[in-house]
């Protein structure tokens, strides 16, 4: 079963993400992580990597694809894989589809937690002004999730038209968000769950 978790900063996607690793084995393939562990492995690849991110560049779809592809290999029994700050863009899903369907496998499930933007801002706001992490700052905040916006919105309509998009509430308490999660991976015994048509559902005219 492999995932694609859409969440915003601060929506709680990376508990969940921790959740689904701890209760059903799932391996969580970070974007971030792996390019971290890749700078300091000291292989060919991980070298190249440290070389352009030194530069301050910034790493090629094709790099990225091929940090994943080395994860999906070097774990060939694992349950399943969660995808973590990728896809991106429809070109990167694209790539990613065409990777998995190289192995015989592809993505089962692409579950978005919606949130209100209002709401999260606000939320960070008050954990700013009890905690000070310098990662919370409002107006830096406000940035992060635009982008995040922006840059989610065409994978949207990509994965409606597959049939394998699932929106659910990212506002409601966690446990109540693992429970909708769970109920999506378990629902018709394949890990998709039957779902009332979403915005971009009803936007292109599928169901």
């Amino acid at each position: 079963m492999n995932i694609v978790l859409f969440g915003p900063p601060a929506a709680g996607k990376g508990t969940q993400a921790k959740r689904l690793v701890s209760e059903r084995g799932l391996i969580q393939l970070s974007t971030g992580d792996m390019l971290r562990a890749a700078r300091a492995s000291g292989t060919e690849l991980g070298t190249k990597v440290a070389g352009i991110m030194d530069r301050g560049d910034l790493v090629s779809d094709e790099i990225v694809i091929a940090l994943i592809e080395e994860q999906l290999d070097a774990n060939k029994t694992a349950a399943g894989f969660i995808f973590d700050g990728f896809p991106r863009t429809v070109a990167q899903a694209e790539a990613l589809d065409t990777a998995l369907t190289q192995r015989g496998m592809g993505v089962n499930n692409v579950i978005r937690l919606c949130v209100d933007d209002s709401a999260l801002v606000n939320r960070i706001t008050k954990r700013f002004a009890e905690e000070g992490r310098k990662d919370d700052n409002p107006e830096s905040f406000k940035t992060r999730l635009a982008n995040y916006n922006k840059q989610t919105a065409p994978l949207l309509p990509y994965y409606s038209a597959q049939g394998k998009l699932t929106e659910i509430d990212g506002m409601a308490d966690m446990d109540t968000v693992s429970k909708s999660v769970a109920d999506v991976l378990n629902a018709n015994g394949h890990g998709q769950a039957p779902k009332k048509a979403s915005f971009w559902s009803r936007l292109f005219g599928r169901a």
